[in-house]
């Protein structure tokens, strides 16, 4: 998810002195740097050290089944759902928990407890809200038993008379409810007003299974707006009933096209999935067109997904809709969407939409992980930035660099966490970091860098120095301040580091498509992340994952001293350079020679094992008129004033 903020705290700590904080006592330790205890456990069978899922790695699964209709009067939802769940642990579940992520927009709602009287990003503005649950039933033989169940908050907890045995033993559950949609949806649904009617983006619309790993077992943390989602893998076959005004997008595909859709839209979107430029399928003249609905009074959407975490959809009589055919590096095709209102139809703004869709799933499907899914439709409405499988919701004023940015970002969590599926809940910095990543190199892809800013990481530098809290605290724990850049931003800035100057891009590259491959549809830790990263480059790396993602560890390197041997400069010179903060890097030193000539030195992280001063030789042919270490400052090292000896 984007938070817009984020430019606002790169421009502000761009103006921060870091000349004053200049430190001339080292607080550098290498026994705790280099520390020789890292993990907190050995590898097993389930979650091995080689940063792979083991022999006996097992997870859960849940298929739903959902039928909902859509009020567009009352703007309300109406539906059940069949939940179909499979436990192949090896334990037996007396009971079962599951996610009613709607009730948080209950006054009651621990969501609305905990939010600031001043508001912010996750308050619902007044609304009261919720799930009406009509019925809870067991499903076995066809036949529906009334379950015994407890709701507490946005969690539902299923008393079973006999327990889901282990290894492979399965039940199905059923739940009828209702709910009123939110204007403002914790900025991850809600309903948007335009000229020629409502948006509605619809996330968090059904219950869901909370995962049972082999970490918590139940994974239950309420949900509180600011901690996303951790989710179970299945299959999801479901419909929407909608006045045949509405035109509706879903993840993935749909199933009846022929009932919803007019003739010349079906035959458009054929064309589409054959052409590398933007098709209209409904253009901005025939929104208000009668012609372009099916002359019903009512219709049923249906769409299918197949080994998908969680599904949403969206739903207007407002949308102008064009699409574009996606090449994937196998040779397959998916189909690129976008939906928006003629507010949003600018040639910099929403018209883009589709180009900027293909070009970052046809760059991340190439560079990580290929593309699992159908079609990808980008939703332009009220949220200002949410990602689902297939389907994205992203504000409908965004445009030029502010939209590919956003595209961008919420189709790069389809690898992180719609393939990887790590838990949102406890570790955002392994969603929202990862993504920020992947955003950065895809910057530097799309359209020759159209909206590339190389100057954007060393402008982040100080961001980090004055954050109280680190990359593992719990999002819900995160100030609001912190949130975008311990989860988004300092993750991010940790995966470039690795990349650009501890790993280089070739390995780091392996190691992460190698993490990809291990996870992909299954739940990560963040240990099996580092156990992966370091098994595949052959490189020890709990000095970095300490410093960077456990602590809040700061870089200083400083060049000290230049001295010649036998006082000629010509024999070669002995350069000091020190590590004043706790955080070790390798070095990379750059030296300018009184004859004009230029080198570079590169030095491994090992050398701040013997501590904050190291001496090297290097080969000097004339006199050293300058030393910078980083010299292309690619570190966001605290103190710029020391970098650079020069003779003077």
């Amino acid at each position: 998810m984007t938070n817009k903020f984020l430019l606002f705290i790169i421009s502000a700590f761009s103006l921060i002195n870091l000349q004053s904080l200049a430190q001339s006592t080292s607080k550098y330790d290498a026994n705790e740097a280099f520390a020789p205890m890292f993990y907190p456990a050995y590898g097993d069978e389930i979650r091995s050290a080689s940063g792979m899922p083991g022999a006996k790695y097992w997870q859960n699964r849940a298929d739903y089944k959902i039928n909902a209709s859509l009020d567009d009067v009352k703007h309300s939802i109406t539906a059940s759902v069949i939940i179909s769940y499979k436990n192949n642990s090896t334990e037996k579940l007396p009971f079962v928990w599951l996610q009613l992520d709607q009730n948080i927009y209950s006054m009651k709602s621990r969501g609305v407890a905990v939010t600031a009287i001043t508001g912010g990003r996750w308050a619902n503005h007044d609304f009261d809200g919720g799930y009406d649950i009509k019925s809870v039933s067991i499903v076995e033989g066809g036949k529906e038993e009334k379950a015994n169940y407890s709701i507490s908050d946005t969690r539902m907890q299923i008393f079973l008379q006999k327990a889901i045995k282990a290894n492979g033993d399965s039940i199905q559950f059923k739940i009828e409810y209702s709910f009123n949609i939110p204007e403002f949806g914790t900025d991850r649904m809600g309903r948007q007003q335009t000229k020629n009617g409502w948006i509605y983006e619809i996330a968090q619309w059904y219950p869901r299974m909370c995962v049972f790993d082999n970490v918590l077992g139940w994974n239950t943390l309420p949900y509180l707006g600011q901690g996303e989602f951790y989710l179970e893998y299945g299959n999801f076959d479901f419909s929407i009933n909608t006045s045949s005004k509405q035109i509706v997008v879903a993840s993935g595909e749909l199933q009846n096209a022929e009932e919803v859709l007019t003739a010349e839209q079906i035959k458009r979107i054929k064309e589409a999935k054959e052409s590398d430029k933007t098709v209209a399928i409904r253009s901005e003249t025939e929104v208000t067109d009668p012609l372009s609905r099916p002359a019903k009074d009512r219709i049923t959407w249906k769409f299918k997904i197949n080994n998908a975490r969680d599904v949403a959809w969206a739903a207007s009589t407002a949308f102008v809709w064009d699409a574009a055919k996606i090449n994937l590096p196998s040779g397959k095709k998916a189909l690129a969407m976008s939906v928006y209102p003629v507010e949003s139809a600018k040639e910099e703004g929403w018209k883009r939409s589709t180009e900027f869709t293909k070009g970052c799933i046809e760059h991340y499907s190439k560079q990580w992980y290929e593309f699992p899914y159908p079609v990808a439709t980008n939703v332009a409405g009220r949220v200002g930035g949410m990602e689902y499988p297939g389907i994205v919701f992203c504000s409908s004023a965004s445009q030029k660099a502010d939209l590919w940015g956003v595209t961008s970002h919420e189709f790069g969590h389809t690898w992180f966490p719609m393939i990887v599926g790590t838990n949102e809940r406890k570790y955002a910095w392994m969603d929202e970091g990862f993504n920020t990543f992947i955003n950065t190199v895809a910057d530097k892809n799309f359209n020759n860098g159209e909206f590339f800013d190389a100057s954007v990481k060393r402008r982040m530098s100080a961001i980090y120095i004055y954050r109280p809290e680190n990359i593992m605290t719990i999002p819900d724990v995160l100030t609001t301040s912190d949130w975008g850049i311990d989860a988004y931003m300092k993750p991010g800035m940790g995966l470039e580091l690795l990349r650009d100057d501890i790993l280089g891009a070739e390995k780091f590259d392996g190691a992460f498509r190698y993490y990809i491959n291990n996870w992909a549809y299954k739940h990560p830790t963040p240990w099996d992340f580092f156990h992966a990263i370091e098994n595949y480059s052959g490189e020890t790396l709990d000095w970095f994952w300490r410093g960077w993602f456990l602590n809040n560890w700061k870089i200083d390197q400083g060049v000290k001293n230049v001295e010649y041997l036998e006082n000629n400069p010509s024999k070669g010179a002995i350069i000091t350079i020190e590590n004043l903060e706790q955080l070790p890097m390798p070095v990379n030193i750059e030296v300018k020679e009184e004859n004009g000539k230029v080198s570079r030195m590169q030095l491994p992280v090992e050398i701040w094992q013997h501590g904050s001063i190291w001496k090297f030789h290097f080969p000097s042919t004339s006199k050293i008129t300058e030393a910078t270490i980083d010299p292309d400052k690619h570190l966001p090292d605290v103190n710029d004033s020391n970098n650079t000896w020069r003779n003077n």
